[in-house]
């Protein structure tokens, strides 16, 4: 028992150490949003401001459509999560609960688009964006993020190990039609799923910055990744300012997080279940 207490402890330490050095690194970054900038420079850096100030937040406000930014990557975010959930329970439930050959296959060419690089079919993704006449619009920024196949997969899983074979038949016999049983018994178990997904899927799109870079041709319509890189020029790194504007992006990053870390966790976990 004694060897057992130690074995944890010590595995509960050296976690503890590694949240302090993913945490020290935001701390820092939130920290540097409200120092001058003598303080920024000072050596060794100050966790604690020793004069507050709001000077780099009100700065970026007049100086650049932050909030603009800030409404762009919401709206592009939401809409897309939105998107990767409707597809991804849809597919995730006919690949995970019918029974058709045709069906592997487009499950194996799923899973094999996972491995190819947005960056490789970008180029023609731009161009059909263009022809629609999408550019500089969030729709154009969506037509890249409709489908995330690695939801797919989640969902799939969750079906398989979450909901019996059983259930379905026997509201089949009842007589319920596949929509109604989609969405009044498939759905309402596939909660802790969904929540996960919504949290990678959040993330994918608020943090994206490639696709937007070349979709969004004014200085309005970026999103906020994107006006981040404003910030930096070829010699010069403007600190204060890019850490407000950065305090900023973690806000509905971490406020998403906390109300679905539940979800998240009971997703993810459900998803390595075995029958």
């Amino acid at each position: 028992m004694t060897r057992t207490r130690l074995t944890n402890l010590l595995i509960d330490v050296v976690l503890l150490g590694f949240c302090i050095l993913m945490i020290t690194p935001l701390a820092l970054l939130v920290s540097n949003a409200f120092k001058s900038p003598q303080e920024l420079l000072s050596w060794p850096p100050r966790l604690i401001p020793a004069n507050p100030t709001t000077d780099n937040l009100a700065a970026v406000i007049a100086d650049t459509p932050l909030m603009s930014w800030v409404l762009n990557s919401l709206m592009f975010a939401v809409a897309s999560t939105i998107a990767i959930l409707i597809t991804s329970s849809i597919a995730g439930y006919i690949l995970g609960k019918f029974r058709f050959r045709i069906l592997s296959v487009i499950f194996a060419i799923i899973l094999a688009t996972a491995i190819i690089p947005f960056e490789v079919y970008m180029i023609p993704l731009y161009f059909q964006v263009q022809e629609l006449g999408l550019l500089d619009t969030v729709p154009g920024l969506l037509v890249g993020y409709l489908v995330m196949s690695f939801g797919i997969f989640l969902i799939r899983q969750s079906v398989i190990h979450a909901i019996p074979d059983e259930l379905l038949e026997a509201a089949r016999i009842d007589g319920a039609g596949e929509i109604w049983i989609f969405f009044v018994i498939v759905l309402p178990l596939l909660r802790g799923a969904l929540g996960a997904l919504a949290v990678l899927a959040f993330f994918q799109a608020w943090t994206s910055f490639a696709w937007p870079l070349i979709v969004a041709t004014s200085r309005e319509s970026y999103t906020i990744e994107v006006g981040l890189a404003l910030f930096q020029t070829g010699y010069t790194v403007d600190l204060g300012k890019l850490s407000a504007a950065a305090t900023v992006v973690l806000i509905p990053s971490v406020t998403i997080f906390v109300m679905l870390r539940k979800n998240f966790v009971e997703g993810i976990a459900a998803t390595g279940l075995k029958e």
